[in-house]
């Protein structure tokens, strides 16, 4: 089955503007019918639903064209071992601590704010 930009924007929540977007940053391939529309395979869908959890995990665009041909399933992150050059694994490597960095920081923001809490009015949680 092929479907048009809109249908895909449809089925995925995804707007037909972020959709474009994927497609120029090489995330997302399309082909075009004869007046100039843009087509898809049915398997764009679950692409499209894994672009979105991996933007979603944090990753980068960069990061996400670079390991997508080698995502064995749309359920998470299981990269073929032959995807992993050390240049790779470095770029992952500085994701996962970005991700940490923003982890320890929503830590700290949330037990200033339960902190506060508990000092105006004490016993609530």
């Amino acid at each position: 089955m092929v479907v048009r930009i809109g249908e895909l924007s449809r089925r995925t929540g995804v707007p037909s503007r972020m959709l474009r977007y994927y497609e120029e940053q090489g995330l997302l391939g399309a082909l075009r019918s004869d007046n100039g529309y843009r087509c898809y395979g049915e398997a764009a869908v679950s692409r499209v639903q894994q672009i979105r959890g991996l933007l979603d995990a944090g990753l980068t665009t960069e990061i996400i064209r670079r390991i997508l041909p080698f995502l064995e399933g749309p359920e998470g992150i299981h990269v073929h071992p032959a995807c992993l050059t050390p240049e790779l694994e470095g770029l992952l490597r500085g994701e996962v601590a970005r991700i940490q960095a923003r982890i320890d920081c929503l830590a700290r923001n949330r037990d200033a704010l339960l902190g506060y809490l508990a000092a105006v009015r004490p016993g609530s949680p």
